[in-house]
């Protein structure tokens, strides 16, 4: 049997996707404070410092032009989502959103509440969100809305 062919272009696009990903997993918690657009922007602007642009507002905004809306999109997304494997959870929680979402990383039950208020406490948004009569269970997922102070 022989190897398939490797195509250059996607395994190099795969290796940077995978890079770019592992870059913000490892280095999102350094940006306070957690959770909010200002830790976003701060990564942003970590990303663009490390990439060589100045400091100066017009260079940060052609980097971001640079990103493009899907890689922006896709770091977002890493940036704000944490998978906690132990508890089979998925959070979502990018604060431009209206609500966190907690998702099963496996199955297509909604996850019980309490299993989603620990991983809400562990990731640090347990003071963040708002109480449990306002979380909604819906098909497959957990939506809790952010508490007045995050809004």
């Amino acid at each position: 049997m022989t190897p398939t062919p490797v195509n250059p272009t996607a395994l190099q696009a795969t290796l940077f996707d995978f890079a770019i990903g592992e870059l913000v997993r490892q280095h999102r918690e350094s940006f306070e404070p957690l959770w909010t657009l200002e830790s976003w922007a701060k990564l942003m602007i970590w990303l663009a410092l490390n990439c060589g642009c100045s400091g100066e507002r017009e260079a940060l905004e052609q980097f971001a032009a640079a990103l493009g809306p899907r890689l922006t999109g896709r770091l977002r997304r890493v940036f704000f989502e944490r998978e906690l494997g132990d508890l089979e959870l998925k959070l979502l929680a990018d604060p431009a959103e209206a609500q966190v979402l907690a998702l099963p990383l496996v199955g297509a039950a909604a996850p019980e509440l309490p299993r989603v208020a620990v991983a809400l406490e562990r990731v640090g948004l347990g003071e963040r969100v708002a109480g449990r009569e306002q979380w909604q269970v819906l098909e497959g997922l957990v939506a809790v809305p952010w508490g007045e102070r995050c809004a």
